[in-house]
């Protein structure tokens, strides 16, 4: 498959060159959107784009827009250093494929690309539901996915959750809420709330969701531990009924 790397950064290019040539794609390059732009107007046709947001001249998100126009089933695989929530939802509203952050792994940008070409769920953003209503699965914006996991026999304090990564393969990880940390909550709040309630599970989702979509990868050992709570995570706390 021929995919186009669009980067203003020569070494970024490189590193993304070389990564996907070992993986067995062509690879072209451009060093802005303008030339992806070109390439394309010349005739040359791509299986997926790899495209920085930020860049000289027409960024990201236009140069996204205007591709499409010029061939709607291109993958497009948007890569940035400055991610944020509104940027994502404005992604893939456009139309990319998958999202990707920088620093990045060898494994990140395969994993990406694969899920990108194969037409995977685009990432997304988990819907707000009521804390009581029914568990529904998680997207990280970098293309993991959290579902609650069974979890016979485990400690009230664990929360397990399956964590399958971009490119299909699944782990089971484990949150552990810190017995000081419940205490801590239950003392500023006035409120004790079990370990094994919905707002520690919340809590929990939110630390290995938060993981994930900054480090790309699943914690060593398949654990991580909630310490503490935000001021405004005490807030919700003090008013919390679901449990």
């Amino acid at each position: 498959m021929k995919l186009l790397v669009v980067d203003d950064e020569p070494n970024v290019r490189e590193m993304m060159r070389l990564t996907l040539e070992a993986a067995g794609y062509e690879i072209d390059e451009a060093d802005s959107g303008e030339a992806a732009l070109a390439a394309y107007s010349g005739g040359r046709r791509y299986d997926g784009v790899l495209l920085d947001q930020k860049m000289p001249g027409l960024d990201g998100l236009e140069t996204m827009k205007r591709l499409l126009a010029l061939a709607p089933d291109v993958r497009v695989v948007m890569v940035t250093a400055y991610a944020s929530i509104e940027l994502a939802v404005d992604a893939m509203r456009l139309g990319a494929a998958h999202f990707l952050r920088k620093p990045m792994t060898p494994e990140m940008l395969r994993g990406a690309v694969a899920a990108a070409l194969a037409g995977a769920p685009r990432p997304a953003i988990r819907a707000a539901v009521p804390a009581a209503g029914p568990q529904i699965l998680t997207l990280t914006l970098n293309g993991f996915r959290i579902e609650p996991a069974p979890a016979a026999g485990a400690s009230p304090n664990d929360h397990v959750f399956t964590v399958t990564r971009p490119d299909g393969t699944a782990d089971r990880v484990t949150v552990v809420i810190d017995p000081d940390a419940v205490s801590r909550v239950a003392r500023l709040t006035h409120h004790e709330l079990a370990p094994s309630g919905a707002f520690w599970r919340r809590q929990a989702e939110r630390l290995l969701s938060g993981y994930l979509w900054s480090e790309g990868r699943l914690p060593e050992g398949g654990r991580l531990t909630v310490h503490d709570v935000s001021r405004d995570d005490l807030d919700i706390a003090a008013a919390w009924t679901a449990d």
